[in-house]
């Protein structure tokens, strides 16, 4: 009879596979490592596991055989149908109170059906964000836990264990919530990812075309802001890959075509704001800036027939203009993560999760991509009022937008008299400017909307009440349906 000797069970050895696996060895764990393809398994254990307590399986079945209970098994698979098999592999071999863990890359409505299909069966499935890359599921990755909550005192000594430490020492790992919130904020943190990254690649391209700089001189300004409140993981690598020479010496950023991939988090973030009529606009700039990247021939034969300025480049005090641009980078990253939190608020009210709000920030603290100094203070912001509206309400992110703005505002107008683009710069701007004004021109729209599909109106003084007017005296007095799309 097989031994249950193995703490946890991980299939899947691609690289973010077996860095987890030895992860959790060094955190005294032992791991059952299982791979569809078996030779991995012998080649793992003979080579990169070698000299450790981590145990091979080569079957399903001897998997869960080596798992003490409640046994749990990790998978790191393909998002999609891959999971799926492996669930149904697994189930004959499972009893009640077994946990599945979906650690892939998951669309979060996939976990709330699997959750809820484990869950009739007897069988506790947490959906788990991963973040942090090979080197983060290595030495301690961002984890988001999320699904039958049950699952979480069993799971949570690994996974606590295993996760990033935030500068003061607590684990970067927290239970998010139930169904498919996990996966859900790891979604809208990869959202978010696109965003910080396409607000770097603006400043990138004032510096270099308004600027005029070298990129050692770019990598110097982005090794200064990483001293101060900019500090932040995606600032300290943009400025390794500028100084980075190739083999002749010339920078190798330079020689990389400039059409971005995707593998689809951003843009499902996008869809589904779209979905909830939340305005996560900075998000929506940085998929459709990666689209339009992809357009390379189409921009080549555009750019010898559209004009621009005569003048292109920034005539004033460099210097000044650089602070100005590290302002500009702070507040509107400020809106980004303001709307991606506006986004899980409006999801957690959708599917009556108790979303940790705090605790998603402290997560974010270290061990993930988007790590940065101030997540402290969105953590701050939370518990300070775990019911906070809008994280732009909050006295110190008030105060940091509205000492930026005349800063900000400056770079997106000068940044427009050059012809450089800043999709998101730009819209993180009219986010902004749009939150703060009571009266918004959509009373035209709504007046324009009755006057062509007699669609109706409310009144400002009868709010609620839908009315109708025959704007021509052609017309009838009959009013359309409504509905929201």
């Amino acid at each position: 009879m097989t031994q249950a000797v193995a703490d946890i069970g991980l299939i899947g050895l691609a690289v973010m596979g077996q860095n987890l696996i030895l992860n959790m060895n060094d955190n005294d764990f032992v791991v059952c490592a299982y791979n569809r393809t078996t030779s991995k398994v012998d080649h793992f254990l003979e080579n990169e596991a070698k000299g450790t307590k981590i145990v091979g399986a080569h079957s399903v079945e001897e998997l869960c055989a080596k798992l003490k209970r409640p046994r749990k098994v990790m998978l790191l698979v393909k998002a999609g149908s891959a999971v799926d098999n492996f669930i149904e592999q697994l189930l004959p071999h499972l009893e009640k109170g077994d946990i599945i863990i979906d650690g892939g890359n998951s669309h979060f409505p996939d976990s709330i059906r699997r959750c809820k299909d484990l869950q009739e069966k007897g069988i506790l499935f947490v959906g788990s964000g991963v973040s942090g890359g090979e080197e983060g599921a290595r030495y301690g990755p961002s984890l988001m836990p999320g699904g039958n909550q049950e699952a979480w005192e069993h799971i949570k000594p690994i996974f606590q264990a295993i996760s990033a430490k935030a500068p003061d020492g607590a684990p970067c790992c927290d239970w998010v919530g139930e169904t498919g919130a996990g996966h859900y904020v790891k979604m809208v943190h990869n959202g978010i990812e696109y965003g910080d990254m396409q607000l770097i690649c603006e400043v990138y391209q004032i510096m270099k075309e308004g600027l005029g700089l070298s990129h050692d001189e770019m990598a110097d300004v982005f090794e200064e802001w990483n001293k101060g409140e900019l500090d932040s993981f995606l600032i300290e690598i943009t400025r390794d890959i500028l100084r980075y020479k190739d083999t002749d010496g010339k920078p190798l950023v330079e020689k990389i075509r400039d059409t971005a991939g995707q593998k689809g988090t951003g843009k499902w973030t996008g869809i589904d704001s779209l979905d909830r009529g939340i305005p996560v606009t900075l998000i929506g700039e940085a998929v459709y800036a990666r689209c339009l990247s992809s357009l390379k021939d189409e921009r080549t034969r555009a750019s010898k027939i559209l004009s621009g300025p005569k003048d292109a480049k920034y005539n004033g005090d460099k210097k000044e203009f650089l602070d100005q641009l590290g302002q500009a980078l702070y507040a509107a990253k400020i809106v980004s993560y303001a709307q991606g939190f506006m986004l899980m608020r409006q999801a957690a009210k959708d599917y009556g999760w108790k979303l940790n709000n705090a605790g998603i920030a402290l997560m974010w603290r270290g061990g993930c991509i988007i790590r940065s100094a101030f997540l402290g203070k969105i953590r701050d912001a939370y518990n300070t009022n775990p019911e906070l509206e809008n994280l732009l309400f909050d006295p110190f992110f008030q105060e940091a937008t509205g000492k930026a703005q005349s800063a900000w505002r400056s770079v997106v107008a000068n940044a427009v008299s050059m012809g450089i683009p800043t999709p998101a710069l730009s819209t993180a701007l009219n986010f902004y400017d749009g939150l703060r004004h009571e009266m918004l021109p959509a009373n035209l729209l709504q007046a324009q909307r009755d006057y062509f599909g007699a669609h109706t109106y409310e009144l400002l003084s009868n709010p609620g009440h839908a009315v109708h007017t025959n704007w021509t005296g052609r017309g009838g007095n009959v009013s359309a349906s409504t509905y929201d799309a």
